[in-house]
């Protein structure tokens, strides 16, 4: 439903594949930057430091074509806030959420942030911009892939870096 309402918005706009906005444009037109970005270099040293919960907000079938090492899957459309809260009750447990670009991750920190929590950040540019920086991302199985589920076609378009794999 969501990607549906994506496309038509972008046809209502008058958007075509030539004209598609920079990574920075595209967040600014769909984001309210009521969640703060954390930037690649950063969540690496954090993920290396074990000192944030990394939560992927995807749909089930685009975290089981990669996902960021250590990401928890807390979906976006059956996103269950009570599971959240159960899981890390905790709210002031530093927790970055992301999806492909940042979009969906800005809605889901904001539910986080009505919840109580303290320290949520987006992943700018989310799992697309993560491989692009030359990061891994991994298979179910735990192994690395060069595969990113890019959301769209539309999406793939910010892959410079891997295989991108959309519906």
């Amino acid at each position: 439903m969501i990607k549906k309402l994506f496309i038509l918005s972008l046809v209502l706009l008058g958007l075509s594949a030539c004209e598609r906005p920079s990574l920075d444009g595209l967040l600014d037109r769909w984001n309210d930057h009521d969640v703060a970005y954390v930037h690649t270099p950063d969540l690496a040293i954090a993920l290396q430091e074990k000192s944030v919960i990394v939560m992927d907000v995807r749909e089930w079938e685009e975290f089981s074509i990669s996902h960021l090492p250590d990401a928890d899957w807390a979906g976006y459309d059956s996103f269950d806030p009570d599971a959240v809260l159960n899981h890390f009750p905790d709210r002031s447990t530093p927790i970055v959420v992301y999806c492909s670009l940042g979009i969906r991750s800005e809605k889901i920190g904001q539910q986080l942030q009505d919840l109580g929590y303290t320290n949520i950040q987006n992943l700018y540019g989310g799992i697309i911009e993560w491989k692009n920086q030359g990061q891994e991302v991994f298979s179910l199985r735990a192994q690395p892939t060069d595969s990113v589920h890019t959301y769209s076609k539309y999406y793939s378009h910010w892959l410079t870096n891997g295989i991108g794999v959309y519906d």
